[in-house]
């Protein structure tokens, strides 16, 4: 069979989930059916390191997205790919204009990350969106809530969408796991016989650390006897805002904001629990790698993700969005089941990761690309 090329166009392989979901497909793609060439703008991404040798990287010397539009379009022609695939609304955006540019035959795939609209602005904004997706080929959402929300928000023909869930490399996981060291400025944290609690997440509203912070307030009333710290991973506007709320509640000597970690995964299995407070969730990425890791999860109903990655609270424990008081008890719960109870959740958490598996997702993409191309079923 031909070897297919295919672009991927991301605004920069940096910290964020798009760029993991990039990553994982590009590192494991099959080299014997696809080339695969990244094209970002002109940065320095967190995660390039983590990029395979034998992958093609073109950086445009453009930091502005509306002025990749030409440059990216001259990458097109030149390589000729059969695909050109991109995620997130505005990179979509810049990616199908410049294949139509190109003048080329390539075909566009998007992907659709994230629960958006709500507002008339937004749903607005969305629709427009939707009109520009009818020059791509086929539209990816990473779950079946976020489908059902590109058709009613974008006005998208259902059969145009595929659900292909986020890859989570558990090999890579489990090799920096074990690679990897807490450091020396966050060892105490795990060095005492406290219960351990992490969260992962941009400092922002979506995020809902606000709820998180007062439901910790609520848990360690509910645990007197026992110390318990809350340990924050992640970057944002409202960090200085949450840590004034740790203050108010009286809580600010057992909680840790210690930034973005390239490394989240030592954090995650040093913990006893990793929590979620999101108030939505396209995927909920960290939950998938939470439970990879081997760490019990709770997380609040953050439609669609949270629901379908836990199946419904099958793999770990849900509670209202918003909902200070029954987080705190979800928690509480968990951090006091015995070791034994604790050893199968654990095991079922890491059975439901395999599903993620970014080999097996990867594959599920180079499946749809040859059915875009229209070359038929893939044989294993």
């Amino acid at each position: 069979m031909k070897k297919r090329k295919i672009i991927f166009f991301i605004y920069q392989l940096g910290a964020g989930g798009a760029a993991r979901t990039m990553l994982n497909i590009l590192n494991n793609i099959d080299r014997k059916r696809f080339t695969p060439i990244l094209v970002t703008l002109d940065y320095e991404g967190d995660y390039e390191r983590y990029l395979k040798p034998d992958i093609t990287f073109v950086k445009l010397k453009t930091k502005r997205l509306r002025s990749a539009i030409i440059p990216l379009a001259k990458v097109i022609r030149k390589e000729r790919p059969d695909i050109v695939f991109s995620t997130i609304p505005n990179y979509n955006t810049v990616a199908i204009l410049a294949r139509l540019l190109s003048f080329t035959k390539a075909k566009n795939v998007v992907r659709e990350a994230a629960f958006l609209g709500g507002s008339t602005k937004q749903n607005t904004k969305l629709f427009l969106y939707g009109r520009l997706y009818r020059f791509a080929s086929k539209v990816i959402a990473l779950s079946n809530g976020v489908k059902d929300n590109i058709v009613k928000r974008y006005k998208i023909n259902k059969n145009k969408i595929e659900v292909i869930y986020n890859p989570v490399d558990i090999e890579n996981i489990q090799e920096r796991i074990q690679t990897g060291t807490i450091k020396q400025e966050h060892q105490a944290i795990f060095q005492d016989d406290a219960k351990v609690i992490v969260t992962a997440g941009r400092l922002v509203r979506d995020k809902d650390h606000h709820t998180l912070l007062k439901a910790f307030a609520k848990l360690k009333e509910k645990m007197a006897t026992k110390k318990t710290k809350l340990v924050i991973l992640g970057e944002g506007i409202l960090q200085e805002e949450l840590k004034q709320l740790a203050k108010k509640e009286a809580i600010e000597e057992d909680v840790y904001f210690i930034g973005f970690q390239e490394n989240p995964y030592i954090y995650f299995e040093k913990a006893d629990l990793f929590v979620l407070s999101s108030l939505r969730e396209g995927f909920g990425h960290v939950l998938a790698e939470a439970l990879a890791v081997g760490t019990p999860v709770v997380s609040t109903k953050c439609k669609p993700g949270a629901t379908e990655v836990l199946q419904n609270g099958q793999y770990g424990k849900l509670t209202p969005v918003g909902d200070a008081e029954k987080l705190a008890t979800a928690m509480y719960n968990i951090l006091s089941l015995e070791e034994k109870r604790i050893e199968e959740i654990i095991n079922k958490g890491q059975e439901r990761a395999r599903d993620f598996d970014a080999k097996t997702i990867a594959k599920q993409y180079e499946k749809m690309f040859l059915r875009v191309l229209g070359n038929g079923p893939m044989k294993d």
